[in-house]
């Protein structure tokens, strides 16, 4: 039985399909081994987002085939896709898989071990001939294929919550991103697969799922359905208790697209909207396809049909040509949303994007000091939020047993993602682990994590 360790760089997607790769080894006969330990195989599906991330991709592989140099080594994903020329030249890459054509992985390997058994690939080459690279490529122009790549799960590394990619591609192309050229066109996976994945993760204890893809707003254009329909399917499905809703662009909080959330008692009331910009000059040159009058009606809107409902955000400061005035007014914007948390950063020139080639780039000490700004800004939103929990009645569910300054405590998160903690003790003692559980809101316990004194427990 050969070994295969896998190791995954980026965003929840890219988590996904690493342990969808992972069940396919499994049940091709492979051995899951963690990355650090020996193995045959190693696999490490790439991210590409940032040049910082092409260069983490890199030393990831290389220091794979350091470990045991007659492994290997899988380069999957986003950097394979981007930069096919320079991946194909790495010594330490044997096998290339681009993005669409990761359920290929287990014939692929086949094909190597069969090739490097048959051929004798490990033999020198003579004195004057060009060697070519030794290694096999199956990646396609993603910008051509329009059929979703199917894979599934029916479990996750996590216990309690299951992602589930239900959409790749976007066809957004913001100017800072690389994404689109990374991921291709929007493609939906059919619902009723999705139906089916969540009944079966239902099946195998798992509480609650949480909907993800590059664009999940753009979910089932290609279907002739939507993301709104995909998510009332999926509240059907008995056994699960939460459904949760990975990123989504203001727009699509419509009146009605809130109302019907609001009617669903297994919605998570926590939305991560995109913003990047609080100033509509910025979101401009960014190619954002709102303004900020529109994304603050989406928040009323939500807050108008949730009781205080978590509202977080991601933040890019430094874009260029982003002046004084119109990081103050990224400021006020953000202050006046008022949101639970934000996800901050500093822009980083990505190769092969419009922004890379923008005048005004935006000097480095500037973007540190905006970024500390920030974070000071939302620190005192974050502390506000959590206050308001105190004395109130939540629930969490229960993902594991904790201890902090000595003592111990069951964790978990609520519905808005507050981190909660119950205190252990002679009625909490048996493990509660993967169950609701009610309490009241006491006050902080350390930073970021409240607590409650328990209630009462839903199995």
């Amino acid at each position: 039985m050969r070994k295969a360790a896998l190791h995954n760089l980026g965003c929840k997607v890219n988590a996904y399909e690493t342990e969808g790769m992972q069940q396919l080894l499994e049940e091709a006969g492979y051995e899951i081994v963690p990355f650090e330990e020996a193995a045959d195989v190693y696999v490490v599906n790439t991210c590409s987002v940032t040049n910082i991330a092409d260069r983490k991709s890199r030393q990831m592989l290389h220091r794979a085939k350091k470990k045991n140099p007659g492994s290997v080594v899988v380069a999957a994903g986003c950097y394979v896709q981007t930069a096919k020329e320079q991946a194909v030249l790495d010594p330490s890459i044997d096998i290339l898989v681009g993005n669409n054509r990761k359920h290929e992985l287990p014939k692929l390997l086949e094909q190597f071990f069969s090739d490097r058994e048959s051929t004798k690939m490990q033999e020198i080459m003579p004195v004057g001939k060009m060697q070519e690279p030794a290694c096999i490529a199956s990646v396609g122009d993603i910008s051509k294929d329009h059929v979703y790549e199917r894979m599934s799960l029916n479990r996750t590394a996590e216990h309690t919550r299951a992602f589930i990619k239900v959409q790749d591609g976007c066809n957004q192309f913001c100017s800072y991103c690389i994404i689109p050229y990374a991921r291709g066109r929007v493609r939906s996976r059919k619902l009723q697969e999705v139906v089916q994945e969540v009944g079966q993760l239902a099946a195998n204890g798992y509480r609650e799922v949480v909907l993800t893809g590059i664009h999940l707003s753009s979910y089932g254009v290609d279907l002739g359905t939507d993301l709104l329909t995909l998510i009332q399917k999926v509240h059907e499905v008995e056994g699960i208790g939460r459904i949760r809703l990975g990123s989504l662009e203001p727009k699509i909080v419509t009146e009605d697209f809130a109302r019907q959330l609001s009617q669903l008692p297994k919605i998570c009331p926590h939305f991560h909207l995109s913003l990047q910009s609080g100033c509509d000059a910025t979101l401009k040159r960014m190619n954002r396809r709102y303004t900020c009058e529109e994304y603050a009606k989406s928040c009323e809107l939500l807050r108008n049909y949730f009781s205080h409902p978590a509202i977080t955000t991601d933040v890019i400061v430094g874009f260029p040509g982003e002046t004084e005035e119109e990081f103050e007014e990224t400021r006020r914007f953000i202050k006046r949303i008022g949101f639970f948390e934000i996800h901050i950063f500093k822009y980083s020139v990505r190769k092969g994007t419009h922004a890379a080639n923008m005048e005004h780039q935006v000097p480095e000490e500037v973007k540190h000091t905006r970024s500390e700004v920030l974070f000071e800004d939302l620190a005192a939103m974050n502390e506000k939020f959590l206050d308001w929990h105190a004395g109130k009645e939540a629930e969490i569910l229960v993902e594991e047993r904790v201890t902090f300054s000595g003592a111990e405590y069951f964790l978990g998160h609520t519905k808005e993602y507050v981190k909660i903690a119950v205190p252990i003790t002679r009625e909490t003692c048996h493990s509660l682990e993967n169950h609701l559980v009610k309490g009241i809101v006491k006050s902080r316990l350390k930073e970021h994590v409240l607590w409650m004194e328990f209630v009462s427990e839903e199995k």
